[in-house]
């Protein structure tokens, strides 16, 4: 009955249907040589990961004595910017200023950011000044645009290459490059299972109730694996690479501000006095004339004569990511950049970076990256598991046998094969770790039948 049944089939379908078993073949064994090979290397970038969403707050509360300022008395404002920048002058005279921070708020310090020779790169002297009394709280390392401190930079460098430099970037590439296959992957496995559901089966046993929570945890928690594995991979070295070359080439680069002449060589910045000359808070002014407000950075330019940058640096609101040169002699703005007049590429880049590094949104935005990052600690955990409770000896037979996927059709191989070519030139740490773990699949899966 079952045999006249199929040959009353359409070809095509019965094509499908043959073609089915073993792309889920294929797929299985891609997610179980990624969940064992490639699963040590996530489940470090996730825990590193979640030290970083924790960073902010611990940055708060070890550098308390540097962010916070004394109380101010009643009535009493604040020093002119210019009183501040020479007070950390005075204090620490080496080097140039490359930018001011304002206090943003009562109770926080102004931060003169200082470009001195020997720091790593991307690092300036941070000197944080009382903004009421002009008394400098102390001095550290600010790194990168969001000018983290020493503690939430060591976690940063950490999460991105283990501190052992370039070749420890590697590690965090392939953990980017591999996450999104397996999170695809698994979803498209759960969904064609049998007894999925939304939530894990409680009374579900064994292997079946590790299933259940592996799968259903899994696909909750998809887009943001997604997101974080997309985003990951612009900082990458190869296929960080290949996105600024994808971007440049399609015009999606983020626009920046014109340089635009306005001053003259004694405001260049550079040594103790000249810079600190400048009348700062007209410079702020002029800058809430446009519609800017706090908190904002001052940036010095990097070349005598040129005008100062102000920018906002609020990126908890995206939308708030306005700047203007001003120059320092007149006060006049000389020139604007809308963050509205972005192209959408752009913007949407700025919010993933901004995301995935924690500040978008603030707390909730810290607190969702952890919630991602040990959910993923928590599905490697069960993957594991999964694969203990499912060893062969234990008499658990295998769901596909080595190299079955081998079996597909072959308009299917080939167009796997297509996608496998332009995502591994895209990616060529996923693309040649892919070709080592296909190529392992077939030995084995021949070693198994010559035996």
């Amino acid at each position: 009955m079952t045999s006249d049944v199929r040959e009353l089939q359409p070809a095509a379908e019965r094509s499908r249907s043959a073609a089915w078993p073993a792309t889920r073949a294929l797929l299985l064994r891609l997610h179980f040589y990624a969940g064992i090979l490639v699963a040590p290397f996530l489940l470090v970038a996730a825990t590193t990961g979640l030290l970083y969403a924790a960073s902010f707050q611990l940055e708060k509360v070890v550098h308390a004595h540097e962010l916070t300022a004394q109380p101010a008395r009643a009535g009493q404002a604040p020093l002119p910017l210019a009183r501040q920048i020479t007070a950390a002058r005075q204090a620490h005279p080496q080097g140039a200023i490359g930018a001011v921070w304002p206090a943003s708020e009562p109770g926080k310090t102004t931060r003169v950011l200082l470009d001195v020779a020997g720091l790593p790169e991307s690092t300036r002297l941070a000197v944080f000044v009382d903004p009421y009394t002009g008394q400098v709280r102390g001095v550290l390392p600010s790194y990168g645009s969001s000018g983290a401190l020493p503690v939430r930079a060591w976690i940063s460098s950490f999460h991105r290459h283990l501190h052992l430099g370039e070749p420890g970037r590697l590690y965090s590439e392939l953990a980017a490059g591999w996450l999104w296959v397996v999170a695809l992957g698994g979803v498209v496995l759960w969904l064609s299972h049998r007894r999925r559901t939304l939530r894990p089966d409680r009374k579900a046993r064994g292997l079946r109730r590790t299933l259940s929570w592996h799968g259903s945890m899994g696909l909750w928690i998809a887009v943001g694996l997604l997101f974080l594995s997309a985003t990951g991979l612009t900082w990458s070295k190869y296929a960080g690479a290949n996105v600024d070359t994808l971007q440049t080439a399609l015009g999606w680069t983020t626009p920046s501000l014109p340089a635009t002449a306005g001053g003259h060589s004694g405001h260049s910045g550079q040594g103790g006095g000249p810079a600190a000359e400048v009348d700062a808070d007209r410079i702020v002014r002029a800058a809430a004339g446009t519609g800017l407000s706090g908190p904002l950075e001052i940036a010095w330019p990097a070349e005598p004569g040129g005008a100062l940058t102000v920018k906002e640096m609020d990126r908890q609101w995206p939308q708030r990511n306005d700047q203007v040169a001003v120059d320092p002699a007149s006060g006049q703005v000389t020139g604007e950049l809308r963050f509205k007049d972005f192209p959408l590429a752009a913007k949407l880049t700025r919010w993933g970076i901004d995301g995935h590094m924690g500040v978008l949104f603030g707390l909730a935005n810290q607190i969702m990256l952890a919630a991602l990052a040990l959910a993923l600690i928590s599905m490697i955990i069960l993957g594991y598991r999964m694969w203990w409770q499912r060893r062969p000896t234990r008499g658990f037979a295998a769901p596909y046998a080595r190299g079955g996927w081998r079996a597909a059709p072959v308009p299917v191989l080939l167009a796997v094969g297509a996608a496998a070519v332009v995502v591994g030139a895209f990616i060529p740490l996923l693309g040649v770790s892919l070709l080592v773990f296909l190529a392992v699949d077939i030995v084995l899966g021949r070693v198994k039948n010559s035996s």
